[in-house]
This record gives structure tokens, C-alpha cells and sequence, in this order.
């Protein structure tokens, strides 16, 4: 289980260019983007600890990371076969998981968009026009981005990770973490 004891200097440019821009793009941590490097280049699923020694974090700032990519739809949480560990792995459709959660984070300024237009209601023409032309632009992107997902879905076919069967409380309240048992 992990990462292998040499990796290829086209890999280590790889993790280095996630970490540097895939993490700038996202607004993650470079940590994290080296993180996700790992993962997408890793055969086997990785412990936190393996994680850790990987890329040189602490198991504080690696819990934080490691919750921050499954939130990002590209890592999954699992249970280790015949163990009582979790380990993570790269998601098999880790760009679907991340596509649906840009489309989430859409939604939820869509839906600031329409309380805005509504309680605006009274607003000045020009304010009123603004938060109008908000909510057309959110309603606009949830609906390409909708779209967009379900027609990579199909373009996958069989490849895509199913969704995870239950969630576990992650260690802050209100986080919580999918969980493959």
C-alpha cells in the first residue's frame, strides 16, 4: 500500500505542477495540490501517515488537506481491506466528483442570487437590475454546468466511482467525510 520508493523525475515534475497550479487554481494550499499529485499518481491507496512522509506535512495540516480533496469530489476515504485504517485514494472519477462540486458551490450562489433579486424587490431600478442579472447568470450556469456533468457522466460509462454508501463526522462538528465500507 502507497507510493512507490522511486518515482520518475516525469512524475515529480507532475506533483509539482499540481502542486503549484492545479493549487493556485483551485485556492488550495500548494500542500494540497502536491497531495492530490500524489494521490492521482499512486497505484495503491495511502495511509495519512504515508501521505505525511510524502510530502513532509503534519498529521493536522494532512487531515485538513486530506478533507479538503474529498470535499473537492477528487479523493475518496475508505476503509483499508481487513483493517480497521482509513486510507485514501484517488477517485476513478475524480473530475466528475470536482465538476459536481463546482456545481454545487453554483448552486449556492444561485440560490444568494434569487434571495438577493427577492429581497431586493424594493431596491432601486439599477440595484434591482443587478441582482436580476445575478440570478439570470447563476440560473444560466447551474443549468450548462448540470449539463455539462451529466453528459460527462455518460461519456465515463462504467468508469465512475459509485457514490459513497455512508458519511462519518469528520473531526470538526459539522464536517462531514464519505466513506466507502
Amino acid at each position: 500500500m502507497g507510493a512507490p520508493d522511486v518515482r520518475s523525475a516525469d512524475a515529480e515534475v507532475l506533483i509539482e505542477d499540481f502542486a503549484s497550479v492545479i493549487g493556485a487554481a483551485m485556492g488550495w494550499p500548494p500542500m494540497a495540490g502536491r497531495t492530490a499529485g500524489v494521490l492521482m499518481l499512486a497505484e495503491e491507496a495511502m495511509t495519512a501517515q504515508q501521505l505525511q512522509a510524502e510530502v513532509g506535512a503534519s498529521a493536522g495540516f494532512m487531515s485538513e488537506i486530506t478533507r479538503l480533496l474529498i470535499a473537492n469530489g477528487v479523493v475518496r476515504r475508505v476503509k483499508a481491506p481487513g483493517t480497521r485504517r482509513f486510507v485514501y485514494r484517488w477517485r476513478e472519477d475524480a473530475w466528475v466528483g470536482c465538476l459536481a462540486h463546482q456545481l454545487d458551490q453554483v448552486r449556492e450562489l444561485r440560490d444568494l442570487a434569487h434571495r438577493a433579486r427577492a429581497t431586493g424587490a424594493d431596491l432601486p431600478d439599477t440595484q434591482r437590475r443587478r441582482t436580476g442579472d445575478m440570478a439570470d447568470y447563476y440560473d444560466f450556469m447551474v443549468a450548462r454546468l448540470t449539463a455539462m456533468l451529466q453528459d460527462y457522466r455518460a461519456s465515463l460509462g462504467a468508469a465512475a466511482d459509485p457514490p459513497p454508501r455512508t458519511e462519518v463526522t469528520g473531526p470538526r462538528p459539522g464536517v462531514r467525510v464519505p466513506v466507502d465500507r
